[in-house]
């Protein structure tokens, strides 16, 4: 059923790499995307891990967050880097892959095997560039449903991601209530505030000003925006983090001299570790695809979809473990509680946890021991409910 081998090019210098397993969905009724627009016979790239059982009732769904992929748990083959979230996924980890059958795919709009506006457009034979569709979460999880249907899975035991992974999560649950047994939804809201999107739009900005983007058609003109791309990852890591793990991590610190440079090279160490997420983040994303996928997060919106947050809920029917993070100020506490609020009269099984970290939103892919018993505890009662 998968397809082995597809190449994608990633950074500056169009460089070829394997994307792994690949599955081609919508060879016979085009897919209808929420912006009118249609895609047909696209590839979506995926991992997997561990195995399925006969019953087809262990699987999980991972869902990754904006600048994730499909590698959650083994080395990236354009990085070299372990998996994204390998502290959860794995012999006797929280998503156990002894027990488990656990899948990520590349999002639609992604650039990592999955149709995105780098692929050919089979009308032009040339680049996507901006003639790519805009997409949205929905979309995202549409795809993904067809997958999971390509694989012969009924109802999925947990959907689970962080960020813009839990976007998704909540998406599924909407959705299709009735596919899912779980969710669990980490560091993410019902919807995009405009402080959010204020960020995203100063990122999507920096890509666009940069002369090498070329109007988004950059890969015609072989040329590549990687100052614009680096500044958008510099100020997206920003948010990502806590002040309080900033001064703790790097304080006034200067990098590789003794005092002050008065000038304008990395003089203290949080400006050189910005300028190494920048630079390393150019070598494995593309920068339209940054785009498209910040605005399907400024779009996600469950409440302007269903009338009210408690509407998106009513039919829901799975248990719930919803996650935040004491010093996440980009998707703050209260904005998860405002989701246990929508589902308290679903009659769902519902846990809210709040861990009490320094590390800010990023804490979800960090070291955070009582983070990982959270979602181990409840994969485990799940497991059970679920007859497994």
């Amino acid at each position: 059923m998968a397809e082995k081998g597809i190449k994608s090019f990633f950074g500056p210098d169009y460089r070829e790499v394997e994307v792994g397993k690949i599955i081609t969905l919508c060879d016979d009724e085009p897919l209808l995307l929420a912006s009118g627009a249609e895609i047909s016979s696209f590839p979506v790239a995926y991992q997997t891990y561990g195995n399925l059982n006969r019953d087809k009732n262990n699987a999980i769904l991972v869902c990754h967050g904006l600048t994730g992929d499909q590698y959650a748990a083994q080395k990236h083959p354009v990085t070299g880097k372990p998996g994204w979230w390998k502290q959860i996924i794995g012999k006797g980890k929280a998503l156990d892959t002894e027990k488990y059958f656990i899948i990520c795919t590349n999002v639609l709009g992604g650039c990592m095997g999955t149709l995105g506006p780098k692929d050919i457009n089979p009308e032009t034979k040339k680049p996507y560039n901006l003639d790519f569709p805009v997409i949205t979460v929905s979309d995202m999880v549409n795809v993904q449903k067809l997958l999971v249907e390509k694989l012969e899975i009924d109802k999925l035991l947990c959907v689970i991601g962080g960020s813009m992974g839990g976007m998704q999560v909540l998406q599924w649950a909407t959705a299709y209530p009735e596919s899912i047994y779980s969710a669990v939804p980490i560091a993410c809201a019902a919807r995009h505030t405009a402080q959010n999107i204020a960020f995203h739009e100063i990122g999507r900005q920096a890509i666009m000003a940069d002369p090498n983007w070329c109007g988004g058609s950059y890969i015609n003109e072989k040329k590549f925006p990687s100052g614009g791309l680096s500044v958008a990852r510099m100020t997206a890591h920003v948010t990502y983090l806590s002040e309080s793990a900033l001064h703790r991590k790097f304080g006034r610190e200067l990098q590789d001299r003794s005092k002050i440079s008065f000038g304008f090279d990395a003089d203290f160490q949080i400006e050189s570790y910005l300028r190494y997420q920048g630079i390393t983040f150019v070598e494995r994303f593309d920068p339209n695809s940054y785009l498209y996928i910040t605005r399907a997060m400024d779009y996600f919106d469950l409440t302007s979809e269903h009338s009210s947050l408690d509407n998106a809920f009513k039919n829901t029917k799975a248990s719930f473990c919803i996650v935040s993070f004491s010093s996440d100020w980009l998707f703050p506490t209260q904005e998860a509680k405002q989701i246990v609020r929508a589902l308290a009269g679903t009659g769902s099984d519902i846990s809210f946890v709040e861990i009490e970290t320094d590390k800010g939103h990023d804490a979800f892919l960090l070291d955070e021991p009582e983070f990982y018993r959270t979602v181990a505890g409840f994969i485990k009662k799940v497991a059970k409910k679920a007859g497994l």
